[in-house]
Order: C-alpha cells, then sequence, then structure tokens
C-alpha cells in the first residue's frame, strides 16, 4: 500500500496560483489571436497576482507567532506570507506597466506567463525551509527572469542584458549549490534547523559553506562587490522588467538571506553578522559613488538598488529583532518607490522612443507635471526624505544598528545618504530646472496616448510611498509579527 504525504495545499496556494496563471497564458498563447490577446493576457496576468496575494493574506491570519516546517521542506509562517503579499503587490504593479509597452504583440502572452511563472517561484522560495527548496526556487525564478531580460528582441541591449545575466546569474547559482553541499556534507542535513541543531561552531568546512551561500545569496539581492551583472542587465531589459527584478527579486533575496542566516547557522552569528556589515558597506560606497557619473536614469536606478541592498543589510547584520522588523518595513516603501521610478521612466520611454537620460528629462516637470512630482516624490523618498516612507526605514535600520552597538554601520549609512544626494536631486533638477529649449531638446510634441493603468500604477506607488510614512504603526506591527517568527 503506497504512503501518501498529507499535503496542505493553502500553504502552497499563492505558489499555485501563479503557477496556474501561467498555464492558463500559456493556453491563451495558443489559442488567442489578434487584440484581444493582450487583454486576456494581460487580465490573467493581473488577476493571477491579485489572488496569490488574497491567499498570502489568508494564511498571514491563519499563521501564529512561530513557524510551522512542512515535512522538511516548507515554511508556513508570517515572515513567508508578508513577503509573499509585497511579491504578489510587485507583481500586480509590474502587470499595469506592461500592458502599453512596444515589443511584439505576438509575444505578449509569453511574456505575461514568465512573469508570473517568476512570480510563483519567488513564492516559492521565501518559503523556503532546507537547502533543497531553497535552490530549486532561486533556479525556479531565476531562469523566468533571464528570459524576460532578453525577450524583447527589438530592444537594443535587451540581448546583451540576458546573456550577461544568465552567465553571472548562474555563477551565482552555482556558489549557492556549491555552500549548500559543503554545509550538507558537514551536518548530513538540508532542513535550515537541523543544520542548526548538528552544526558546529567555526567548523572549517561549515563556515566555508556558510560563506558560499551568503556570495549565492548576495548576487540575487545586487549586493557589491556582486552587483556587476546589475547596471547592464536593468539597462538593457524592457524597463516593466527591470522594475520587477529591482522590486521583487530584492524582497525575494533579502527576506531568504536573513532566515537561512538565522534559522541555519546561529552557531556562527558573529561570523556572518560581520561579513554582511562588511558587505552593506561595501554596496553603500560602490553604489552610490558609481552612481554620481551615470546619465542613463536606469543605471543610476541600478546603482541606487545596490545601494539600498547596502542599507537593507544593515538590518540583517543587527542579528536581532528590531533588524527583522526593519527589514521588513524597509521593503515595503522601497518596492513602492523602485517600481514607480521604472514606471516614470518607461512613460518618458514610450513618448520619445529613446532611452531615458538627464538631459531628456529637462521639461519632464512642466509637459508632464504628474510623472514628474511622482518621481520627485520617489527621489524624496530613496534620499530619506521626511513624509515619504524612505525616511522611517532608514531611521529604523539606523536603530537596529545602534540597538546592536554597531553605531560605525550608521556613520557609513548617514555618509552614503549625503553622497546619494547629488544623483537623487540631479533627476529633480533635470525634470524641473531645466528645460528642453536650453539642452536643446524638442519638446515632446502634441499629448500621447493616455497611460491609464501606467498612471494608475504610479498613483499606488506614491500612495504607498506616502502612506508608509503617515501609517507607520500598522505597518510596523505588521513587520513586528512577522519578525517574531524568527530566533534572533
Amino acid at each position: 500500500m503506497i504512503h501518501k504525504p498529507h499535503v496542505d495545499w493553502l500553504d502552497l496556494a499563492p505558489a499555485l496560483s501563479l503557477l496556474a496563471a501561467a498555464g492558463l497564458l500559456l493556453m491563451v498563447a495558443v489559442f488567442t489571436r489578434g487584440g484581444a490577446r493582450k487583454s486576456i493576457s494581460a487580465f490573467a496576468a493581473f488577476a493571477g497576482f491579485v489572488t496569490a496575494g488574497v491567499f498570502a493574506i489568508v494564511l498571514d491570519d491563519r499563521s501564529r507567532h512561530a513557524s510551522v516546517v512542512m515535512r522538511d521542506t516548507l515554511f508556513r509562517d508570517k515572515w513567508a506570507a508578508l513577503a509573499q503579499v509585497l511579491l504578489a503587490g510587485c507583481g500586480a504593479v509590474s502587470v499595469l506597466v506592461s500592458f502599453r509597452e512596444r515589443w511584439r504583440e505576438e509575444h505578449v502572452a509569453e511574456y505575461y506567463a514568465l512573469l508570473t511563472a517568476a512570480g510563483a517561484g519567488m513564492m516559492f522560495f521565501v518559503q523556503a525551509a532546507s537547502l533543497l527548496t531553497l535552490f530549486l526556487g532561486l533556479e525556479w525564478f531565476s531562469i523566468a527572469l533571464y528570459v524576460l531580460s532578453a525577450i524583447d528582441i527589438d530592444l537594443i541591449g535587451s540581448l546583451e542584458a540576458g546573456l550577461k545575466y544568465l552567465i553571472v546569474g548562474s555563477i551565482g547559482s552555482a556558489t549557492l549549490l556549491f555552500g549548500s553541499a559543503l554545509a550538507y556534507g558537514d551536518t548530513g542535513q538540508l532542513s535550515f534547523d537541523r543544520i542548526a541543531a548538528h552544526g558546529h561552531g567555526h567548523d572549517a568546512m561549515l563556515v566555508v559553506g556558510l560563506a558560499m551561500v551568503i556570495v549565492g545569496l548576495a548576487f540575487k539581492s545586487s549586493a557589491a562587490p556582486f552587483h556587476m551583472w546589475t547596471p547592464d542587465a536593468y539597462q538593457g531589459a524592457p524597463t516593466p522588467v527591470t522594475g520587477f527584478m529591482a522590486s521583487a527579486t530584492k524582497i525575494a533575496a533579502l527576506v531568504v538571506t536573513y532566515r537561512v542566516l538565522a534559522v541555519a547557522f546561529p552557531h556562527d552569528t558573529n561570523l556572518w553578522r560581520y561579513a554582511i556589515a562588511a558587505i552593506a558597506c561595501a554596496s553603500l560606497a560602490w553604489g552610490n559613488v558609481a552612481a554620481i557619473v551615470q546619465r542613463n536614469v536606469k543605471r543610476i536606478l541600478a546603482y541606487s538598488s545596490v545601494s539600498h541592498a547596502g542599507f537593507m543589510l544593515i538590518a540583517v547584520a543587527a542579528a536581532n529583532q528590531l533588524g527583522a522588523r526593519a527589514l521588513q518595513y524597509y521593503l515595503i516603501p522601497y518596492a513602492a518607490m523602485s517600481l514607480g521610478a521604472f514606471a516614470v521612466v518607461a512613460a518618458r520611454e514610450r513618448e520619445l522612443g529613446v532611452p531615458v537620460t538627464l538631459q531628456n528629462l529637462a521639461g519632464l516637470g512642466w509637459e508632464r507635471p504628474f510623472f514628474a512630482w511622482s518621481m520627485a516624490a520617489f527621489m524624496f523618498g530613496f534620499l530619506g526624505f521626511p513624509l515619504t516612507g524612505g525616511f522611517i526605514g532608514k531611521f529604523y535600520v539606523f536603530s537596529a544598528a545602534y540597538d546592536h552597538g554597531m553605531w560605525w554601520l550608521i556613520v557609513v549609512g548617514v555618509v552614503a545618504t549625503m553622497i546619494s544626494a547629488y544623483y537623487y536631486l540631479g533627476i529633480v533638477r533635470a525634470m524641473f530646472f531645466r528645460d528642453a529649449a536650453e539642452l536643446q531638446l524638442a519638446p515632446a510634441g502634441g499629448a500621447p496616448a493616455r497611460e491609464v493603468l501606467l498612471g494608475a500604477a504610479v498613483a499606488a506607488c506614491v500612495v504607498v510611498t506616502v502612506a508608509s510614512f503617515f501609517a507607520v504603526q500598522p505597518l510596523i506591527d505588521l513587520a513586528r509579527s512577522a519578525g517574531r517568527v524568527l530566533p534572533l
């Protein structure tokens, strides 16, 4: 008689709903023709992300303040559920931004299928409770993103972006796999909690495995010096794909990094804490200094992503409950600001038909005031100005570092913020204080096609960016309940 293990399908519902949407979209690609394919595909993808978000909210509500491990493979808890809600929101906004993107419409259903498949992989990834499911989830969403980066063959640099992301991402995945093999070889265990129970502090093989796991995850979170794929991939990929990568991939990678280190390697906390702090400092320095000399807005935002990985890794380096709360809170406004900024870039690209630079942003404040003021709000949020969630996020991260006595990380973060003012305010200056005539550019001719869905996406991002400052307490309560499941 075959024994069938019990499976709680609700625990897998967020990932399964997106996987079902991906399968449906492949059927749409085969059986629909003409203009209906685009609308049906976008609706199916959006519905898939909304459904996944609803299931994640239900899981968050049903999960208690402790983690439930399913067959030593997946966690069901508030830490994963909150991340899944954020991922679903990122995916839904990305669908809205993508709707009027200029690419070959015969492959539009496949695009949305890959987008939902990547989202499903991330949903699965953040629930990983073993090194096996960790690697499977990582490859699941990474392969989809490789193809998405190169999907627009008419876009200059898209194929190059996909190839670079594939090569460097594969190196990161191989490093993670090798590190996982070393951890398994030392402990004989794959699940995180059993690795912690069988591991011995400062064992050479386990420490090397830990280092390689950190490096593999740092590749996915765009942390320096493992960020080399980020500027070229962000610049060359279609802008909606770039926005999704900048927000959703960061959420998945950082949430899992904190979980793996806290749950599987508690006996080496003093080692990985300072390793993460060093990576955070490198990211802050490299990301901000490199962004200063950039003129392409997507490259500026790419190096900004590297810098913000550093800020969020400060919360990981703190290795305390305050740091766990700070990370989950920071990801909320950061995802909104990142998605919103790339959405504005997408709108300007469609209007001009060329890559967006500081030069051709000139006059946007007078030609398209809604997009310009929204972009300014995102830049102020990245910079950490009051009245945006970025201010609370940075303050919370610094509080976590101070609580552990790592005051020098605060100093590095403050200096990095001061440097970043140059290029963030430079984007604002280009939009409002330089006009097209000054730079010998032709102003945007006529009124472009109304971008209702893209405008709604930008508006939603602005609301989250600002509301995360004024409604900070409910969000902190959510982050606190999620952080309690980690053994910090």
